[in-house]
């Protein structure tokens, strides 16, 4: 594309973007009433999955997308993560630790690269996928993706929950703390990116000090772990499974965090701030829970508080030689949930106007409120099933978040050469013009072929599985990328590259 022709069609999507966004707004539901106008008026974010003008884009401080994500992984469900090493697949914390590393290091790098995207398209993640996926296919994309949003954050609610009921010695009940952590998340949701951004830049803090006192507290019994069986490679290749299931499910939001950016932001600084925002709190709570979860058979008072995987009590038994400051810690650290809670139910909000495009014309702030209403008795319905629900969840995840990573890349190294200026922004809502999206949902269902016979979950082993581990993640990439180059070929012969 000419240098006069990229010009002209930034001028035509700023056009078609301001007028889109005047109408959508005059248009929605409850647009006239007193409510809404107050609600705009405290400054709560209506804009959905509409695109961001390159006028609209100002933001320079990159470092904010580092801090969306440090906050929302600096909880208490990174730190349960980590002990699945030891208590779900009976790995030492040596081993453990290993795989936490190298696959953490290896599998956020989808996320960071994709979070690139935002600030030179002005586009949602799932937006950005209707130029691989399409205009129909990615709406098998954005319910995968909104499934995932819901499980994590019952995850959270019942790890927040459980926490605060532990602090309260069992006065406050596991179903009174999953409401209260999930309506905290609502709020800050409900309010928009601006809200989230600032919430996000303060909450990690004082969750941070939690845990630099438990680390403190607990350090001496954390020295000499007691020894291990030999790992197999296949209790490691699954822990690997569940360990790239919990990072890689960001790739599918990780622009939406930073579509706000100005246009001509370093994609090395964004990838980075990303890169560390999603390493730096998952590795380290990541292997500080793997610590404690060995050492807690050792220490009587842990292995009390720990009684059926309950990780809350295991931190306020590790916090309480402070008293009521460890008390104070603790409750910061089961609200620690919200971050994350409220930035998938942000996210959620993207997702379910790509699955039902009608739903662009009610306000975002709608769909927060109706994921709440679905998480809360899906939590409490759980909250006694916590282990058994993440490692099964995590793995599964880890499959289809591989797979809609290998397409999207691909797409933009293989078929568009890397090239942003090859994006048509004015199709971003055209199904007439917008790719089929056969090559890519064709892709993932001949993936499918290879992931199930490598699959290692507790209702499922396949052939492949039983002999290596868990593979499925592995081959849901390679095999999908193999896969979609010749198909989306042979697509283009039948409508061109918008």
């Amino acid at each position: 594309m000419s240098t006069e022709g990229k010009i002209d069609t930034v001028a035509d999507f700023e056009d078609d973007a301001g007028s889109l966004v005047e109408d959508v707004h005059e248009n929605q539901l409850w647009a006239k009433t007193r409510w809404r106008q107050q609600l705009l008026r405290w400054g709560v974010e209506e804009r959905g999955i509409l695109p961001v003008p390159p006028s609209q884009r100002t933001d320079r401080h990159y470092s904010k997308v580092f801090f969306v994500f440090f906050s929302a992984n600096c909880n208490i469900l990174s730190f349960s993560a980590g002990t699945l090493g030891p208590i779900a697949y009976g790995l030492g914390l040596r081993d453990t630790c290993f795989v936490i590393l190298f696959f953490n290091l290896m599998t956020n790098i989808p996320p960071a690269y994709l979070a690139t995207f935002g600030p030179r398209l002005g586009l949602r993640q799932m937006c950005q996928a209707r130029y691989s996926f399409g205009y129909f296919g990615v709406i098998i994309m954005s319910l995968f993706n909104m499934a995932t949003g819901m499980g994590y954050n019952i995850l959270n609610c019942i790890l927040g929950g459980q926490t605060l009921s532990s602090v309260s010695s069992g006065h406050l009940t596991w179903t009174v703390g999953i409401v209260i952590i999930a309506l905290i998340s609502l709020f800050v949701s409900f309010c928009g990116y601006r809200v989230l951004i600032w919430y996000e830049r303060l909450m990690w803090i004082p969750v941070f000090v939690a845990y630099l006192v438990a680390a403190g507290l607990g350090g001496k019994h954390l020295i000499n772990p007691p020894p291990a069986v030999p790992a197999t490679a296949a209790d490691i290749l699954s822990f690997a499974s569940v360990i790239a299931g919990f990072v890689i499910s960001y790739a599918p939001i990780s622009s939406d965090y930073t579509l706000y950016y100005t246009p001509d932001a370093p994609a090395w600084r964004v990838f980075t701030w990303t890169y560390l925002g999603l390493n730096v709190p998952v590795i380290t709570l990541q292997c500080l829970g793997a610590s404690f979860a060995v050492a807690a058979s050792t220490v009587p008072a842990w292995n009390e508080g720990y009684t059926n995987g309950n990780v809350g009590g295991l931190l306020d038994a590790i916090l309480s030689p402070v008293g009521n400051f460890g008390k104070f810690l603790t409750v910061m650290l089961a609200l620690s949930a919200t971050g994350n809670i409220a930035m998938t139910l942000y996210s959620f909000c993207m997702s379910f106007q790509v699955f039902i495009p009608q739903a662009t014309y009610v306000p975002r702030y709608f769909f927060s409120v109706l994921a709440t209403a679905i998480i809360i008795p899906l939590a409490i319905v759980g909250q006694h099933k916590f282990y058994d629900t993440l490692s099964n969840f995590l793995g599964l995840i880890g499959y289809w978040s591989s797979a809609f990573c290998a397409v999207v890349i691909t797409e933009h190294l293989a078929i568009r050469r890397g090239a942003f200026a090859a994006y048509d922004l004015r199709c971003w809502n055209d199904s007439r013009r917008l790719p089929l999206g056969l090559a890519a949902v064709g892709a993932c269902v001949l993936a499918v072929g290879l992931i199930v016979p490598s699959m290692d979950q507790v209702w499922f082993v396949g052939p492949i599985a039983r002999t290596t581990g868990d593979i499925g993640f592995e081959l849901a990439f390679v095999t999908t990328a193999l896969c979609y180059v010749p198909l989306r070929m042979l697509e283009l012969r039948f409508r061109e590259l918008v």
